[in-house]
């Protein structure tokens, strides 16, 4: 696969979260052999529920509660591969802007964003964002607090400063993320509330690639990924010398993650006093595995494969720049035409 396959990296909110969140994210590319030009995917919770591309030219749901939305709104689906067609024609056009702007001609390039809301559903507080980037920078973003378009980059000053000018981008943005997203945020949660409550406990093993090499514990088939694993030593939590790596996604919906401990300076006789502790979030009981020597995997064929899954959809630094669409699923087709005639790039 091309070095521009991107991976998901997520902080997925579990059964007893408060905050739950709705993401999107669209990628445009270029010069990337066996790879769509265009992609979209739709996350609650971190979770999958959207996908389309310029090879089907479908948006199809990836959950099948979603596919009870068809009961509330018949045409959701048909709208939802509308948008994706409507979207993949500006977003190509964003990414010729984008080279053009940066005096980019060949080579793989690629033109990103991502948008979405948060909802804590405790204290009701929502959080709006919008991020635009390309080949993997950030070019443009939205500032949640002051409402406005911040450029890292020179090249989007000038779109940004378009944003900034415009009274009609603010108001359909403010209103998109503070009340449209969230309102379908809560529909979707309700919708798949058993799947995205559940809790999943994972197998955790000790591994080692030899005698010398640090011990990993690692802990794979949790849900949700709101998890923390941990070494102690006589009880108490230890830090030196440990590296606690990602929580990374695994291609059947649950999660993985590790924890490295390096022993090399401690005597044999005191290896049973460390244990590695993974908790999940809802839980009340630690799962705790002591370090014991005979526990310990290095043969290659005993070691359970550490799965970080390609998923096509676009998360180089999730954001992107110089054009923008804000899909109002609301049905009102009036704020979408015009966000699309104002935000052009």
């Amino acid at each position: 696969m091309t070095p521009l396959i991107f991976l998901i990296l997520v902080g997925i909110q579990g059964s007893t979260a408060v905050t739950h969140s709705l993401k999107y994210f669209y990628t445009a590319s270029s010069g990337i052999e066996n790879f769509p030009s265009y992609v979209s995917v739709g996350l609650v919770d971190e979770v999958q529920i959207s996908y389309c591309d310029s090879r089907t030219n479908e948006n199809i749901p990836k959950q099948d509660w979603m596919n009870e939305l068809s009961s509330e709104h018949p045409d959701y689906w048909k709208e939802e591969t509308e948008t994706c067609l409507a979207k993949q024609q500006t977003f190509k056009a964003n990414l010729e802007i984008a080279k053009q702007r940066f005096n980019q001609t060949e080579g793989v390039h690629v033109f990103q964003q991502m948008y979405g809301c948060e909802w804590d559903d405790e204290t009701g507080e929502v959080k709006g964002y919008d991020q635009f980037g390309s080949d993997g920078e950030d070019l443009i973003m939205l500032d949640p607090q002051t409402q406005q378009w911040i450029a890292p980059k020179p090249q989007a000053v000038i779109t940004a400063n378009r944003f900034n000018n415009s009274r009609i981008i603010k108001e359909l943005e403010k209103i998109y993320l503070t009340q449209t997203c969230v309102e379908w945020l809560k529909k979707y949660v309700n919708y798949g509330r058993r799947s995205l409550m559940r809790k999943d406990l994972p197998s955790v093993s000790l591994l080692q690639k030899n005698p010398s090499s640090p011990v990993s514990c690692f802990a794979t088939g949790f849900y949700p990924n709101r998890a923390k694993m941990f070494w102690r030593k006589d009880g108490e939590e230890i830090h030196d010398g440990v590296e606690k790596g990602e929580i990374l996604p695994n291609n059947d919906g649950t999660f993985q993650m590790n924890v490295d401990i390096d022993l090399s300076s401690v005597a044999n006789e005191d290896w049973n006093k460390y244990e590695c502790v993974f908790k999940l979030s809802g839980v009340k009981e630690d799962m705790t595995n002591r370090l014991e020597k005979t526990r310990i995997l290095r043969n290659k064929s005993n070691i359970p494969t550490v799965i970080i899954p390609v998923v096509a959809l676009a998360v180089l630094g999730l954001t992107a720049v110089i054009g923008l669409i804000i899909y109002n699923k609301m049905n009102d087709s009036s704020i979408e035409s015009k966000l699309t005639q104002e935000m052009c790039c």
